[in-house]
């Protein structure tokens, strides 16, 4: 279980970034992280891995403070925070399974790193994760030869390898047209339930987000305003989140759907017609 306890990030100037923000995440729960551009959805996301340090508050995985950990225990505490990035963040000349194996770097010493010269256990995990992500038949290409969409199935598989207890994906849609979106947030999803692993996404797309997660929270200037699963998300409180908007005409259009009733994905607002 992930739990923070009044996170707070400021800078030196500006306002604060997060504003006590608290709230839980139980295993194999899905939470979409909503806001505005600028609300504090990434540095959420980094403070809680500590690529950002907080200014106050706690951050707890299961029984472990990550806030109060020395150099060398949030090195190891890390190997328990898969994280996937929005831009992949993977080693283009690198083919597919070294970037799945780069997940256990953290793991293993640092000879085998070098000469890529992982446990024959570690490669035949990895030949499994890529199984489940699709991309079995791909594991000797490149990087720089797939798609969006596969790059993106590179990376869950990256963050699977490292057995972690929680997952951070940080807008893992933004750069992929809507089926290969719906494909990655079903993949995702799927995987969190099967591994009861508990995750927080950061996303822009509400719909998308509504269609996939168990539940949302959103943010605005820093501080959290809602917090409830995706059918509570109704015309009020996405003005309170997003500012005013003719919220009951927002659609999201496919360009390729994967099938006649995935032409078009509304925002699910309670009492709309169906």
């Amino acid at each position: 279980m992930l739990t923070l306890n009044q996170l707070t990030k400021a800078y030196s100037v500006g306002d604060p970034a997060l504003r006590d923000v608290t709230f839980r995440v139980p295993r194999g729960q899905v939470v979409g992280l909503i806001g505005p551009s600028g609300a504090g959805k990434s540095t959420l996301i980094r403070c809680i891995n500590r690529l950002v340090e907080p200014s106050s508050g706690a951050i707890y995985l299961d029984e472990t403070d990550l806030t109060c950990l020395g150099s060398r225990e949030l090195r190891r505490a890390r190997r328990r925070i898969g994280m996937i990035f929005q831009e992949y963040a993977l080693v283009e000349r690198l083919t597919v399974m070294e970037n799945v194996l780069s997940g256990r770097l953290g793991y293993v010493p640092f000879w085998r790193s070098f000469t890529r010269r992982f446990p024959g256990q570690d490669i035949e995990n990895a030949y499994r994760l890529l199984d489940r992500v699709g991309l079995l038949a791909h594991a000797d290409k490149r990087a720089d030869a797939l798609s969006g969409g596969q790059r993106q199935r590179v990376g869950i598989a990256r963050a699977l390898a490292q057995e972690p207890e929680l997952l951070l994906v940080d807008e893992p849609t933004a750069s992929l047209d809507p089926k290969t979106s719906r494909q990655i947030m079903r993949l995702i999803t799927e995987i969190c339930a099967e591994r009861q692993l508990p995750a927080i996404v950061n996303i822009h797309d509400v719909p998308l987000a509504q269609q996939f997660v168990d539940r949302l929270v959103g943010l605005r200037a820093g501080r959290m305003v809602f917090d409830d699963t995706p059918d509570r998300l109704d015309e009020a409180m996405l003005t309170e989140i997003y500012g005013a908007e003719d919220w009951t005409a927002m659609d999201q259009e496919d360009d390729e759907p994967e099938s006649s009733s995935d032409a078009q994905i509304s925002l699910r607002l309670p009492g709309a017609a169906t």
